[in-house]
């Protein structure tokens, strides 16, 4: 095994410093960030996700008319999630844990028929709302995981074609109709 991990002229790799190359990096601190706020977040998760989806809704009053009323518990049950992620996000001082989580979750909303335009609405009440419940040192991670979460959805809204209104004739022929 010793000749395996030492290379021609080199020296033997220290394991102290490398994490073992089969497992990948360790798991991150959930304590490095704001373990406190984090604890706040996930015991205001239902609260902060329904004045979410509220403030979403008055920002934006079709998202109530393109959307019936399964959609929008299925809205509200997301935000909860999204809720949970960003506390990860600050526990951990790293925006990573949204950012990946919002581009796991864009084709599910693709599936879905959901604007990505909706859901950066979402997203953005929800920063509004922890801002009631986080400190500023604690907002810093908060908003920062929030907006690597945008330029994630604006990038697939990019894909998906949701920055222009479609071409009802276009539409039609690519239907074949």
């Amino acid at each position: 095994m010793d000749q395996m991990l030492r290379g021609r002229g080199s020296r033997a790799v220290s394991f102290e410093i490398v994490t073992h190359p089969t497992l990948g990096l360790p798991p991150r601190s959930l304590h490095a960030g704001y373990p406190d706020g984090a604890a706040r977040l996930r015991a205001n998760r239902a609260r902060l996700a329904a004045r979410a989806l509220e403030v979403a809704v008055d920002e934006d009053p079709t998202l109530r008319t393109r959307h019936d009323d399964a959609a929008l518990r299925n809205l509200l049950l997301d935000a909860e999630v999204f809720v949970d992620r960003l506390a990860l996000c600050v526990a951990g001082n790293d925006p990573n844990g949204l950012r990946a989580f919002a581009d796991q979750t864009a084709t599910v909303y693709r599936r879905r028929l959901v604007p990505m335009d909706d859901v950066v609405r979402l997203l953005e009440a929800m920063r509004a709302g922890a801002r009631g419940v986080l400190s500023a040192d604690e907002m810093v991670p908060a908003e920062a995981a929030i907006d690597e979460a945008i330029a994630v959805f604006r990038w697939y809204r990019r894909l998906a074609g949701d920055a222009r209104k479609r071409n009802r004739i276009l539409a039609a022929l690519y239907r074949g109709a």
